[in-house]
């Protein structure tokens, strides 16, 4: 008796005991649960580039508000073809009353229209230049684009200005100019076209890759580097697969060192948007290339408006001069650019639409990684992000975007 009563004193209720599973699992089982594990990130960061491609794919509208006759310009409108969509709408702004010359096509970038070339237009038409410029598609006078729109766009759309451009009986010889997604575009035009004799490229982000970063950057995503920069990398090339694009086939970096026509490459030292080391970047791989281009940094210039520096126009028009020729020697052109005051029509450089708070924006795509808030009035829940409403009308918005 005092033996098994002092074997029932040790057993308590809780002393821990091993129960067998009543139930066998099945090796299968386990592996399928096993893979769940394992691929959950992936799936997890599948979700994400897919919402990416969604919110930041699609350009919100911008119209024209003003035209070349607000500035004393004249003008004639034209209707562009291109390749893939309909008709671009654009203008063609002659010089010295339409004499033959050299001429120059202008793309403007992410979220912006054609009369965001007028201040350009202006110190160029003064420094002898006939100029064209466009609606990008899915952009300004044109119809909203059902896939996403990237660089591989600017590029097409950049090429068929350049062709519109030189068809003219005015031109004798052309260049092509972008700032920012347009400055991608002019880059890819001219490794795609011989007959362009000349290129601007102004704040160009480097390659689709480093952009698509950027954006996560500018969001605020609460995503640490060790993952944000693989799901960068997966992110981009979701985003590029529905038009059939690679990453190298629209990297500016890429199509910088597939010709050796004369560029000039321009950067703010102060842009955060598509900060100074995307232009590093571009000269790096063309001096790697033994690939001679010039460069510049305007100090105290930020992503847009670098217009509004002197040494910006007088740059741009001497660079034009002296390789397209023309009626000016380079240092009359540039004096003629730099006494234009070509600025800004009250903009203010805010976040491209992408970048608006929930419901809608990047940032409600950081629900996908972190817990889901409870909703209350006036706030919409992670699942209605999600799903959220699209891009709406607002104001201008900075050129960004893959």
């Amino acid at each position: 008796m005092r033996l098994a009563g002092a074997r029932c004193r040790r057993r308590t209720l809780d002393s821990p005991r091993v129960v067998p599973s009543p139930v066998a699992v099945p090796k299968f089982r386990r592996a399928a649960i096993a893979t769940a594990l394992l691929t959950a990130p992936f799936a997890l960061a599948y979700r994400f580039a897919l919402i990416y491609r969604y919110r930041a794919g699609h350009p919100r509208p911008h119209l024209p508000l003003v035209t070349p006759a607000s500035l004393g310009l004249p003008y004639e409108p034209v209707a562009v073809p291109t390749e893939g969509a309909d008709d671009l709408s654009g203008w063609f702004i002659p010089a010295r009353d339409g004499a033959p010359g050299p001429g120059v096509a202008l793309v403007h970038g992410w979220e912006s229209a054609r009369d965001r070339a007028l201040p350009m237009i202006q110190f160029l038409h003064a420094a002898g230049f006939h100029c064209l410029t466009i609606d990008v598609r899915g952009h300004g006078d044109n119809p909203p684009e059902l896939l996403p729109i990237s660089g591989g766009e600017f590029g097409t759309d950049a090429e068929a200005a350049f062709r519109a451009l030189i068809a003219r009986p005015e031109v004798t010889v052309g260049a092509i100019a972008g700032h920012s997604m347009g400055a991608i575009g002019a880059i890819l035009a001219g490794a795609a076209d011989e007959r362009v004799a000349a290129i601007v490229a102004t704040s160009s982000p480097a390659d689709p890759y480093r952009l698509t970063r950027q954006t996560f950057r500018l969001a605020h995503l609460p995503i640490p580097d060790p993952i944000a920069y693989p799901l960068a990398w997966l992110t981009t090339r979701v985003y590029l697969r529905p038009r059939g694009h690679t990453v190298a086939g629209i990297s500016a970096a890429v199509a910088l060192i597939a010709h050796d026509r004369p560029i000039l490459l321009v950067h703010g030292d102060n842009d955060d948007v598509v900060p100074p080391s995307h232009f590093n970047r571009l000269v790096r791989a063309a001096r790697a290339a033994g690939r001679e281009v010039e460069s510049l940094v305007i100090v105290g210039g930020q992503h847009s408006w670098l217009y509004e520096f002197p040494e910006y126009r007088r740059a741009v028009a001497a660079f034009l001069a002296r390789t397209l020729g023309g009626p000016f020697e380079p240092d009359v052109a540039a004096d003629l650019a730099a006494a234009v005051p070509a600025t800004r029509f009250n903009e203010a450089e805010t976040p491209f639409g992408a970048l608006e708070d929930e419901p809608g924006g990047l940032r409600s795509m950081a629900a996908i990684v972190r817990p889901k808030r409870k909703a209350g009035p006036g706030t919409a829940s992670a699942a209605d992000a999600d799903g959220g409403a699209g891009d709406g009308e607002g104001s201008r918005h900075v050129e960004v975007a893959s």
